[in-house]
């Protein structure tokens, strides 16, 4: 099959090179006349050709694209927003069909509805990289909404695609090991987003040790560029904090004494693929997947960071009025802000005392404006199916630990026959499943619950 798909993808390639040849290649314009052109090419490529002159126009497009200054991708959205939304008299048409003949022409309604800017990005796809090229194209634009939120109709056309494109039946489970091909092991050190890999080193040891196991999603599409990876340790009891799981001279453990799998780092690798849920897939496979090699497992919980903490944390603390904040505790915290704390272990005992009970209502009664969860993180594995298993107050001494979390972390437990109960319960009812443990930590009713806004 690998041999089928190269050759494929060289011919692709061989049929966009020889069609390029009859296509104007000259960028020495204007960055208006450039965004022009591409518009133009568009149009002509929506129009139908043959498919070989289709592929070449295609990737002729994503190169012009890819050689664009930001303000000219920018005039480029702009083009796609407003030039390549749904033909309004076949939309006007189908209305009147629809109007007149009912349910017999719905078919039709939907095919004119659909924004032509849809069909555009199926026709870039066919070029060599186009769906590489499209996930960049994505990156761009999202960084653009920052500022322009009108271009938000392009986003939701990109989302609706990539959420087809990259449905969990087309991804493929893959172990990240040291024999994997060195610029993936590349990509592993770049798009590591919760425990920074130092070097190579340490690379090899979070991929290579005996009890450690790391696993990633990738596309068909995509071969070389992981979608989303999970790193996990191999243990005998669930940790309370990162740091014994990366220190390099910690004792390595053989995988059949372990009882534990440990899921200390989720990262996603790819901007441009943001909303496309792979977490959750990844996440209940690689457990499958670990049980199987080793039958002796009984425990699988994750170590997870807790980014928003230190910011609602903040929040209250500014705050005149506080139904989480003792004037006692508002004495205590003060020593968060003197640089040197977590230096300190007095220090560190008397404020992971304050910060348990804070924490657990943090996680079980604070919410947002929405209603759900202020923490992300605590969002992504409830919503999982996992259960608030336990708060470690002093869990990341880091400096980017104690910047997101004043060092908190928390442990969530995955437990097989649970997920979907589990589930259920946080999706259906809102419910926060969590430990009697979690539980005796709350002082506070958790019916006085702080709406905090999430920027």
């Amino acid at each position: 099959m690998g041999s089928n798909t190269s050759f494929v993808a060289d011919l692709l390639t061989s049929i966009a090179e020889r069609g390029r040849t009859l296509l104007d290649r000259s960028h020495r314009v204007s960055g208006a006349t450039r965004v022009e052109t591409l518009a133009e090419r568009c149009h002509t490529l929506l129009s139908g050709r043959g498919e070989a002159s289709g592929v070449a126009l295609a990737a002729d497009i994503l190169d012009r694209y890819a050689h664009m200054k930001t303000g000219e991708s920018i005039a480029f959205f702009e083009v796609l927003a407003e030039k390549f939304g749904p033909d309004p008299e076949s939309l006007a048409a189908a209305i009147a069909a629809y109007g007149q003949n009912g349910p017999s022409a719905v078919a039709d309604l939907h095919r004119a509805s659909e924004p032509r800017r849809q069909e555009l990005f199926r026709r870039f796809n066919l070029a060599p990289g186009g769906t590489l090229s499209l996930v960049r194209m994505r990156e761009q634009l999202m960084e653009a909404m920052v500022r322009r939120r009108d271009l938000a109709e392009v986003d939701r056309d990109f989302a609706h695609l990539f959420s087809s494109w990259f449905n969990r039946g087309f991804l493929v489970l893959k172990r990240i090991d040291w024999s994997t091909p060195a610029n993936v092991l590349e990509k592993i050190i770049r798009y590591e987003a919760v425990h920074a890999i130092r070097d190579w080193d340490d690379l090899r040891a979070r991929v290579d040790s005996p009890d450690r196991r790391c696993y990633a999603f990738f596309h068909p599409a995509l071969v070389d560029e992981p979608l989303i990876f999970v790193e996990v340790a191999l243990m005998k009891e669930s940790p309370g904090a990162i740091f014994p799981i990366l220190d390099p001279a910690r004792p390595l453990l053989r995988p059949q004494d372990a009882t534990t799998a440990v899921f200390y780092s989720i990262s996603n690798c790819q901007k441009g693929l943001a909303g496309v849920s792979f977490g959750n897939f990844l996440i209940k496979q690689v457990l499958e997947e670990i049980a199987r090699e080793l039958p002796a497992l009984t425990t699988f919980v994750t170590l997870s960071p807790v980014p928003g903490f230190r910011k609602w944390l903040d929040a209250e603390r500014r705050a005149e009025q506080s139904v989480v904040l003792s004037a006692a505790d508002r004495k205590a915290l003060e020593t968060l802000d003197t640089p040197d704390w977590a230096e300190k272990p007095e220090l560190r005992e008397e404020l992971a005392a304050v910060l348990a009970p804070i924490a657990a209502y943090y996680f079980l009664a604070a919410r947002t404006p929405k209603g759900t969860p202020v923490d992300p993180v605590a969002r992504f594995h409830l919503g999982n199916g996992a259960r608030l298993e336990r708060i470690n107050p002093m869990g990341d001494l880091s400096a980017k630990g104690l910047a997101q979390a004043s060092g908190l972390m928390v442990n969530y437990r995955y437990t097989p026959a649970d997920i979907e109960k589990n589930h259920e319960a946080f999706a259906g009812k809102g419910e926060i499943v969590a430990s009697t443990q979690v539980r005796k930590l709350l002082k506070v009713d958790p019916a006085s619950r702080a709406l905090v806004p999430v920027t």
